[in-house]
């Protein structure tokens, strides 16, 4: 009995031994925090969208890690331009257990004032990714260039239809924006159409319907390679990739339009010293992690991670000049 006794003693000696190490480690600070009990990945959108997408690849990539000792769930908030999603991570404040996909939307609902949340209502943790736009045309359409097309937005602005989804204000009427003002005309001179999913404008430029569609990258690749769509150009500081290797960015074309959804990792607001230690860290290891890398390579998703004071002044900056843009456009309400 007392050999039995012993065994279990050292056998639980070791055990909180290694999870003490185990925080230790996590934190990188000493502090010690774990996740006690299931963990949830909440985002704003309807099953199989973009945002589902990042919330499963990130509880892949941090199942791979092996950090997260409970189990965890993606939890789909739909609706209110992630409102919902918001105000459902809002209600849990100091709690680590709780995941928020925040994207460039926290931002731009603010500011036009579909929202009365903010980025600063909850508790930044990690940028991950940006999902960068491309300017498209039909692949029989007058505009061959990049340079046709700002030459035709200098001239003739209102002689083309820019169609985008989902809804104005958005990253994609945000870089229609900057497009014209980098040539000197007025956001508000565009002609824009607003569809509810990225497949509505995609049927439409291929059917004529409009002149310009501005698509999320992944988008516009399986159209590209079937001769159906021509990229003029991508709104990324650096070029894809793959199949979109050849395509310009808009700054080698000669003007500084950078533009795209971000996506990061939000807790709600109040989120303790070792909580958001914790998340920070399990963010870092996602980002390094080879199944995460080989996922945004795949969806041409662009890698922007960061932590800490940059993250938060990296928002700060976008609060400001993404306001910037949208008083020009006369969407900015608050």
């Amino acid at each position: 009995m007392f050999k039995h006794e012993m065994l279990c003693w050292c056998t639980l000696a070791l055990i909180t031994a290694a999870t003490a190490q185990a925080q230790s480690v996590v934190t990188g600070q000493g502090q010690h925090w774990l996740p006690q009990r299931n963990v949830e990945i909440i985002h704003g959108s309807a099953p199989g969208g973009s945002n589902d997408k990042t919330a499963r690849e990130i509880e892949k990539a941090l199942a791979e890690t092996k950090l997260i000792p409970t189990t965890m769930s993606v939890v789909s908030k739909a609706g209110g331009g992630g409102g919902i999603s918001m105000a459902y991570t809002n209600l849990k404040p100091g709690d680590g257990h709780y995941l928020l996909v925040g994207t460039s939307t926290m931002i731009t609902n603010h500011i036009i004032g579909a929202s009365s949340m903010n980025y600063s209502d909850f508790t930044p943790i990690a940028s991950l990714l940006n999902d960068y736009i491309v300017f498209a045309v039909n692949a029989d359409s007058p505009i061959k260039t990049g340079k046709d097309l700002l030459e035709r937005l200098k001239t003739k602005p209102q002689s083309l239809s820019i169609g985008f989804a989902s809804a104005f204000g958005n990253s994609r009427h945000i870089g229609a924006g900057l497009l014209i003002r980098a040539v000197g005309g007025s956001p508000r001179d565009l002609k824009t159409v607003v569809f509810k999913g990225s497949s509505e404008a995609i049927s439409a430029l291929l059917g004529g319907h409009i002149d310009v569609a501005i698509l999320g990258a992944i988008n516009s690749v399986p159209h590209m390679e079937g001769g159906r769509m021509r990229v003029l150009a991508a709104a990324t500081p650096r070029r894809f990739g793959g199949a979109l290797a050849p395509v310009p960015t808009w700054r080698e074309i000669g003007v500084d339009v950078v533009s795209g959804s971000w996506r990061g990792a939000f807790g709600p607001r109040n989120l303790p010293a070792a909580q958001l230690a914790f998340w920070e860290e399990a963010m870092r290891r996602v980002a390094e992690n080879p199944g995460w890398k080989a996922d945004l390579e795949k969806n041409y998703w662009l890698d922007d991670f960061s932590i800490g004071a940059k993250f938060k002044s990296d928002l700060a900056k976008d609060y400001a000049d993404t306001r910037r843009i949208l008083t020009d456009v006369g969407l900015a309400k608050q």
